[in-house]
């Protein structure tokens, strides 16, 4: 396959607190160390930091896929059970197809971890060539949802015409048929 650009990912933390400066977000930056450790194509990381809310996650997710180009966008934070937590209905508001399986396989390992995880609404969804995967604000629970699902995404990627990435085999090894 070649290799034509550098993937763009969107790296999404949607809190009140953290846009607010109250707190220092944890979240996305775990998902940045996550992906440096675990891709070995080029890729080049676009960070937000946004209120809680509906309008602010999916302006900033149209703002993402469709002006800035994302292949990739990683949202943390938003997924619980509290009113301002909004991200998965603003995710599927710009969504062009839903892909249950991502949130079904994140709950299910995540409830080996804690029994709170059922309260946990991940989604993932298509925009054009993007896949937007909504994770959840725990840094700990972030990894543990990636290392499940991850190993589907560089081939989901492939079949919407997205950038290419790979991952580094010896810490996640990523799912791609054989040719032939």
């Amino acid at each position: 396959m070649t290799i034509s650009r550098s993937a763009r990912i969107g790296v999404v933390t949607a809190s009140d607190r953290a846009s607010a400066g109250i707190y220092r977000d944890e979240s996305g930056p775990a998902i940045e160390a996550w992906l440096t450790r675990c891709l070995v194509t080029k890729f080049e990381i676009l960070r937000r930091i946004i209120p809680d809310g509906f309008e602010s996650v999916r302006d900033t997710l149209v703002q993402l896929v469709d002006v800035d180009g994302c292949d990739l966008v990683l949202t943390t934070g938003g997924t619980g059970p509290s009113p301002r937590d909004l991200t998965p209905e603003a995710t599927e508001a710009v969504a062009h197809r839903h892909f249950p399986g991502f949130g079904e396989l994140m709950r299910q390992t995540s409830l080996q971890q804690v029994p709170t995880a059922i309260l946990s609404r991940q989604t993932a969804v298509t925009r054009g060539q993007c896949l937007i995967i909504n994770l959840p604000g725990k840094p700990a629970s972030i990894a543990v949802c990636l290392d499940a699902v991850f190993p589907a995404v560089p081939y989901c990627l492939d079949l919407m015409g997205a950038a290419f990435i790979d991952t580094d085999p010896t810490v996640l090894r990523s799912f791609r048929p054989k040719a032939g």
